[in-house]
């Protein structure tokens, strides 16, 4: 099983970024898939979740309004929009799939991670 994410960079406050996974070696229809975060020194973090077929979807607080977690099962891929991006979305983000039905903010219920990709935003 492969996770890959793509599109991190340096974004300055207030720009978007749209972060893409995508999946290989694994059903990835029947998992519901998640983003996380992790800023230096900081436990890794819920973002956001989308159910196996994309009808539900949840997101943290601190980025509802702002993020949109979207996916595509043809391609088994899930993606991120980030828009009005500010210095506290700085982290490492990564993607994340759940083998449970039900949309999940734990990382014990995720099975499979990728490598995750750098999100720095910064004037």
């Amino acid at each position: 099983v492969q996770l890959v994410e793509s599109g991190g960079g340096l974004v300055q406050p207030g720009g978007s970024l749209r972060l893409s996974c995508a999946a290989s070696g694994l059903p990835f229809s029947i998992y519901s898939m998640g983003w996380f975060r992790q800023a230096p020194g900081k436990d890794r973090e819920f973002v956001s979740a989308i159910s196996r077929r994309g009808g539900d979807t949840d997101y943290a607080d601190s980025v509802k309004g702002r993020f949109t977690i979207s996916r595509d099962n043809a391609k088994s891929a899930v993606s991120l929009q980030m828009n009005s991006l500010k210095p506290e979305d700085t982290a490492v983000y990564y993607c994340a799939a759940s083998p449970v039905i039900t949309l999940k903010r734990d990382v014990r219920d995720y099975t499979y991670w990728g490598q995750g990709t750098q999100v720095t935003v910064s004037s």
